[in-house]
């Protein structure tokens, strides 16, 4: 068993293990903030793990993401309240992979198991999955993110304070065939990371920005297409830094460039006959029944589910008119100024875009929001609100359509909203909720750079 993609069973695991005389293999989980936590483990702790699961400090669920511990509330389910325990955690053996760094290293994904699981990222977008199977649909997803490549390193950034940093390309160049054929090493270096790590790149390209990069990933079931997200995300970081440069996925890193996108396209199979059940031919777009409830949940429940995709502080920066983020919950056809774009097709290819995610989201989170949504969509057989024709951010839309400016108003919505807690359960949507409030609370104790040109002179 040569290739970690054809591992599927714990047997497996320890067979492909045992081949390559491995004395260690990596294991990592997926904090709220979709940051990826993780060791190396001995082969024989590994072995031990796959048949009865590990313990992993339940300090992930109460950090943020600069391993600052929630507190003043802080969260229920740990703190200094509870002595930060340790929680029991389950290997995924299917989620094998190389890591090309280190040759013949292995990785695999865990999750949260027992109590921690009502809580962990993967195992929401498992229940939401299993929603999907119980209602007689297969998910399928494919992610496209938007990043910035710095000639910079860890140290360099904060030595200039993340002031007068030097991207890696210069000026405002989409789609440029000069920038990818100069970079052509670097570009052909990331595709082929993707390939060996199992999150096939389907399409690179520049964006419009210095040092921009828009990488589209390939469709998948939706639980492999959030893995692959995560694991394209970090491991593009860790890409960047080994050639001398560093990736950022920020929402929105400067006042004068557009933000960073992470849009989902999703679709749904009927189970029983195979096929799409979001394409019907007879109707206008292609649309069926089945998808245009699914845009109507998306619609009807994105303002009560934004803190789940604009999940910082800066990915509000990135939602104002005129720079490609959604500024209400809209949809139309082919239409990018809107929240939702409905990409007509055929069995294969017909879809919804969901663009209001930025690069900063969980793509488990984000996922299963919008998946989840859609699936509330159907199920009380909703209807959208009128198509949106022309440019979104010129036209009025009703209030209830009017997303929240900021993430306290994100997270009160969240928190308040019955459909969350029916969909994600009232244990994470109450622990996720105050994970933002906390992020809000301590970007308030902190003065801006705005702050001070505007007020310390003239007020």
């Amino acid at each position: 068993m040569a290739d970690p993609r054809e591992v599927r069973t714990v047997a497996d695991a320890k067979r492909i293990v045992s081949e390559r005389n491995l004395t260690h293999v990596k294991v990592g989980l997926f904090d709220n903030d979709g940051v990826m936590r993780g060791k190396y483990m001995s082969r024989d702790k590994f072995f031990s793990s796959l048949d009865h699961g590990f313990a992993f400090c339940d300090v992930v669920l109460g950090w943020d993401c600069g391993d600052e511990l929630y507190q003043d509330p802080g969260v229920a389910f740990t703190g200094w309240h509870s002595g930060y325990p340790d929680t029991p955690v389950r290997v995924v053996p299917q989620s094998c992979r190389e890591v090309p760094f280190e040759p013949g290293m292995l990785l695999f994904i865990c999750e949260f198991d027992g109590d921690a699981a009502a809580l962990c990222p993967r195992r929401l977008l498992s229940r939401v999955l299993d929603k999907a199977d119980a209602m007689g649909f297969d998910a399928r997803a494919a992610f496209e993110y938007e990043f910035f490549l710095f000639d910079e390193t860890p140290h360099s950034v904060r030595e200039k304070h993340y002031r007068d940093l030097k991207p890696l390309t210069p000026g405002m160049f989409g789609y440029s065939m000069i920038r990818n054929s100069v970079h052509s090493e670097l570009h052909q270096s990331l595709i082929a990371l993707g390939e060996q790590m199992d999150f096939p790149i389907e399409g690179l390209h520049t964006e419009t920005g210095p040092g921009v990069l828009e990488a589209a990933l390939a469709v998948d079931g939706a639980a492999a297409a959030a893995d692959k997200a995560a694991l394209f995300k970090t491991f593009t970081k860790v890409w960047a830094e080994r050639q001398g440069l560093m990736a950022t996925f920020m929402a929105k890193w400067s006042n004068k460039l557009p933000g960073q996108s992470g849009h989902i396209h999703l679709s749904l199979r009927d189970k029983a006959s195979g096929q799409s059940a979001f394409y019907d031919p007879t109707q206008t777009m292609n649309m069926s029944a089945t998808q245009r409830h699914f845009i109507a949940g998306q619609q009807r429940l994105l303002p009560e589910f934004l803190a789940l995709y604009a999940q910082t502080i800066n990915s509000y920066a990135r939602m104002v008119p005129g720079f490609w983020a959604p500024t209400d919950a809209t949809w139309g056809c082919e239409n990018r100024t809107t929240a939702l774009r409905v990409i007509p097709g055929v069995d294969k290819s017909q879809r919804v875009e969901f663009r209001l995610g930025s690069a900063d989201a969980n793509p488990y989170i984000a996922l299963a929001a919008a998946l989840g949504a859609g699936l509330y969509g159907i199920e009380h057989a909703l209807e959208p609100e009128e198509m949106v024709v022309g440019n979104a951010y010129d036209q009025s839309h009703p209030p209830h359509l009017r997303l929240p400016r900021s993430l306290s108003r994100a997270a009160a919505a969240l928190r308040q909203s019955e459909a969350a807690r029916d969909l994600f359960g009232a244990d994470f949507v109450a622990h996720y909720a105050e994970s933002r409030d906390w992020e809000e609370r301590e970007f308030r104790k902190h003065v801006t750079d705005w702050e001070l040109r505007r007020y310390f002179e003239i007020i």
